[in-house]
């Protein structure tokens, strides 16, 4: 898939507004997204797509040099179609150039997947964004294993991470930031097989 090397890449972290949710598996997306703001130097303002965004560019100097739109959607995560659509049209990125990071149960805690298309596998989130978009977009899918015993999926990943699990979710996090990048600089290909292992 060819893509226009000058048109600007959304990279759209998933989670849910409001400080109750901030350190929520479930917007593990925010964290990355907060992580890629901090290193290209930019704080997040509101957009009137009902978002957070960032401006800046990521990858070295020279052809490598990516224009790159940062997206926290401020609408609770099943309905972050709305806010992403609204993006995409303001910004005129072409669907190939949209990147989703999210939480994903059916991965072990940590564990990356890059990929571009497929199912949402009951994310509401990618749900939502599908919906609106057709399903031809990138996912970092963010590993946060399955709920133990019978805890529903949705106490689950409302929750916030364990002690044990906050203990290295800092280097999961900036992982998944490096993942984002190289499959923004370096294509899909290279990135999974840098990032799925």
């Amino acid at each position: 898939m060819t893509t226009d090397a000058n048109a600007p890449w959304l990279i759209v972290g998933l989670g849910n507004p409001g400080p109750e949710y901030t350190a929520n598996r479930h917007n593990v997306g925010f964290m990355v997204a907060d992580l890629l703001a901090e290193r290209i130097g930019g704080r997040f303002k509101a957009h009137k797509a009902r978002a957070q965004v960032v401006e800046g560019r990521i990858g070295p100097p020279g052809p490598l040099n990516r224009r790159v739109v940062l997206a926290k959607p401020m609408s609770y995560m099943n309905l972050s179609g709305g806010p992403v659509t609204a993006l995409r049209d303001f910004y005129k990125v072409p669907l190939a150039n949209i990147v989703a990071i999210h939480d994903e149960l059916d991965i072990d805690y940590g564990v990356l997947r890059l990929k571009l298309g497929g199912g949402d596998n009951g994310h509401n989130g990618l749900k939502s964004i599908t919906k609106s978009l057709g399903a031809d977009y990138h996912r970092v899918r963010f590993g946060i294993g399955r709920p133990p015993g019978r805890m529903q999926v949705a106490d689950f990943v409302l929750k916030d991470f364990s002690s044990t699990e906050r203990k290295v979710l800092g280097y999961f996090v900036d992982r998944a930031a490096d993942a984002v990048e190289a499959l923004v600089i370096e294509g899909l290909e290279r990135a999974q097989s840098t990032y799925n292992s």
